[in-house]
């Protein structure tokens, strides 16, 4: 299926539509794709444990530290700050960081 096709599939909600998803790679690369569910995620306000599983898929897909905590400033003009700030210490818990401890980094 071409990139026509799948938007018509989209916009009209076809229901073969998921199971064709199921079967078919997209033209992105894993690792963009891991971002942009991560940025889904912070859009949706999703649930901590859906963070770390997204994260670990986002890592093993090559995506560095860096890259993720980015998703979080680049969602900010679509989602807002809040909903930023609300995501942020999910995020951090899924990379393994502490965001509420007080001592400095480094």
């Amino acid at each position: 299926m071409d990139y026509t096709d799948r938007l018509r599939r989209f916009a009209i909600n076809d229901s073969r539509l998921e199971e064709d998803l199921e079967l078919e790679s997209t033209v992105l690369e894993p690792r963009t794709v891991a971002l942009i569910r991560l940025a889904a995620l912070v859009a949706v306000g999703g649930a901590e444990p859906t963070y770390g599983s997204e994260v670990d898929e986002a890592v093993t897909a090559g995506a560095t530290t860096a890259e993720i905590v980015d998703v979080l400033a680049a969602t900010i003009p679509i989602v807002g700050l809040p909903a930023v700030v609300a995501a942020a210490p999910k995020l951090a818990l899924a990379l393994g960081y502490d965001p509420f401890d007080a001592r400095e980094p480094g």
